[in-house]
This record gives structure tokens, C-alpha cells and sequence, in this order.
């Protein structure tokens, strides 16, 4: 759920920027109609999910979450973590993040025809109601939060989930920044390998 971070890990190559952002959309082995350097891009989401999953900082910020939502707290760390990245964007990119989010956008309408049916209707909605900038406030989060309580299968307490990061905002700010400064080499190092 952390498309921001993704995006931004990806650096300045396009098919990373989009494979990783649509990687949530595509679950398990990866179609063989998708093009290699889009795949390669979904690789890496899933190398910064993986890596994320065990991470101190990361696994610190889950136990942060309240029993209530616990078994969400991937989800709500994603989404605080991408709060807390474009909350700072000017201090992490040259590009403001809106202008950052147009190009991603366009990188994916680029890119639709690539890319699984499945994901469409939700990458169009990313783009129509421009989710990444809306994460640098907290009404942003809230709202993304409260959409997936919505359209989620099951009853869940995703809605009201940003009282979770305002109870303790200094602790996952923390945490971020451990994490993030990680997560950067780590993509490095396996952009360099790849």
C-alpha cells in the first residue's frame, strides 16, 4: 500500500517507478504477458515488502499499532510510512510531489496497456482522485483508510486507523526514518545486483 515509497525507492526508472507501484495488484507468479523491465519493477516491490516485513524499524512500528488493528498493521505502516515520506518530500526530492505524482501518473497511463486488466480501475481511481499527494496530510490518509474499510470484503477496522499513527506520530516518525535510510541502500545494492 505504500506506492509513494515505492516509487520513490525505484529512482528514476520508469518501469521500477510503475512495476512498483501496480505490485500490490499483482499477486503471486507474474503473468508472462507482462514485459520484463515491468516485472523487473514488481520484483523489487516485492524485494521492499520482503525486506521492509523484517526490518527492526519496521516490525517496531507493527507493535505500535493498537490490538484493535493489529492484524492490519502492515497495512496502516505502509500507509504512515508514506504519510511521513511526503510529509518531508522536499528534504528527499528536488521535484515537488505534486509534480512527482503527475509524472508517476503519467507513467502509468503510459503504461495501462501493459499492465493487468485487474489493476485498471483501481490505478484509474489512484489517478482521478490523486491519492499519492493526498498523503501528506493526515485527512489524506484517513480517507484512503476509510475507502479500503469500505471496499474490503470482510468488516475491519481500517476506518479511524490514522488515530493510530496521531497516538504515537514521534514513535512511527522514528521509525521511519530508520527504515527508510535502509530501505534506500538496500535498493541500491539490488538495483546494482539486477
Amino acid at each position: 500500500m505504500n506506492f509513494l515509497a515505492h516509487a520513490w525507492l525505484a529512482g528514476d526508472d520508469s518501469a521500477l517507478i510503475v512495476g512498483g507501484v501496480v505490485g500490490d495488484w499483482i499477486k503471486g507468479t507474474l503473468p508472462g504477458v507482462l514485459p520484463a523491465d515491468l516485472a523487473r519493477g514488481v520484483m523489487l516491490h516485492r524485494a521492499i515488502d520482503s525486506h521492509a516485513e523484517t526490518h527492526p524499524a519496521f516490525c517496531r512500528s507493527r507493535t505500535r499499532i493498537s490490538p484493535l488493528r493489529r492484524r492490519y498493521a502492515g497495512v496502516l505502516v505502509d500507509m504512515f510510512y508514506d504519510h511521513l515520506l511526503a510529509r518531508e518530500w522536499a528534504r528527499r526530492h528536488a521535484q515537488p510531489l505534486r509534480a512527482f505524482c503527475q509524472d508517476i501518473y503519467s507513467q502509468i497511463d503510459n503504461r495501462m496497456g501493459d499492465l493487468p486488466e485487474a489493476s485498471h480501475s483501481a490505478l484509474r481511481m489512484m489517478v482521478r482522485e490523486d491519492w499519492l499527494s493526498s498523503y501528506s496530510n493526515i485527512e489524506g490518509i484517513a480517507d484512503v483508510l476509510a475507502r479500503m474499510s469500505r471496499r474490503a470484503r470482510q468488516p475491519n477496522p481500517l476506518q479511524g486507523g490514522e488515530l493510530e499513527f496521531l497516538a504515537d506520530a514521534e514513535g512511527f516518525e522514528q521509525d521511519f526514518h530508520d527504515w527508510l535510510e535502509d530501505a534506500g541502500a538496500f535498493c541500491d545494492q539490488w538495483q546494482a545486483i539486477g
